[in-house]
């Protein structure tokens, strides 16, 4: 036989063998496709579902399965929005009955001073007037000191026996010589009054280191001798 004619027929059979083997591969296709029609039917029953569950039955295709996907995608999205909407009315309404909270909170504090202080003005009765102002300040202030404590003519003082010990000569030095001049003169100059005043303060706490010293009635007559005796400087001499 010719070499053309043996390779015509060696091609011939490639050719069968070929299209056989196509033929196979669509075979095996149609099988599995067919599996999977038949198994996902069963598949959704053992399940519970497939592709979109949701709605109570499955997709037969890719096509399907993405839509119903997308579905699902949009109505997650949908219910997102709402809870967040609803999440911020909930927030409003919370904020609202805070700010009424505390409206009502302030109202009510105002409400309690003014309530406070009507019952304090009405148990206080009315307001004091100047003359009665100065009626309880003169009552208030401490006796002047009469001639045998200070003399109207010289300014001598004459001091509670506690008063003359050594420890507060420097004091009674300071305010003998104010004193005296003040009789001389009738009057106090300011900064001769400021003096007078200094010169008392830092005496009677000098008195207040040495209290445990004295009887409780010694140390009343002396703190109340100065007391007067500060008052003294603000008025006129004789």
């Amino acid at each position: 036989m010719p070499a053309s004619r043996v390779n015509a027929a060696s091609q011939q059979r490639g050719l069968v063998r070929w299209g056989l083997v196509r033929w196979e591969r669509r075979l095996v296709g149609f099988a599995v496709l067919a599996c999977g029609v038949v198994l996902v039917p069963q598949v959704h029953a053992q399940w519970g579902g497939g592709w979109g569950m949701n709605r109570g039955g499955y997709a037969s295709t890719a096509g399907q399965a993405a839509d119903y996907g997308m579905s699902e995608v949009l109505r997650a999205r949908g219910r997102l929005n709402l809870d967040n909407s609803e999440a911020a009315k909930n927030w409003e309404d919370a904020k609202t009955q805070e700010i009424e909270n505390k409206l009502r909170w302030t109202e009510t504090y105002f409400e309690m001073r003014k309530v406070n202080r009507d019952a304090r003005a009405a148990e206080e009765g009315p307001p004091v007037t100047q003359e009665q102002a100065i009626r309880l300040a003169r009552m208030a202030a401490p006796a002047r000191l009469g001639s045998t404590q200070i003399d109207p003519v010289t300014g001598h003082i004459h001091y509670p026996m506690i008063l003359m010990q050594d420890t507060y000569a420097s004091y009674r030095s300071r305010l003998d010589q104010l004193f005296s001049e003040r009789a001389a003169s009738g009057s106090l100059r300011y900064d001769q009054f400021q003096s007078i005043q200094e010169t008392v303060g830092q005496f009677i706490e000098a008195l207040k280191k040495n209290i445990g010293q004295y009887a409780a009635g010694d140390y009343g007559v002396a703190r109340t001798f100065l007391d007067s005796l500060a008052h003294e400087a603000r008025m006129p001499a004789g």
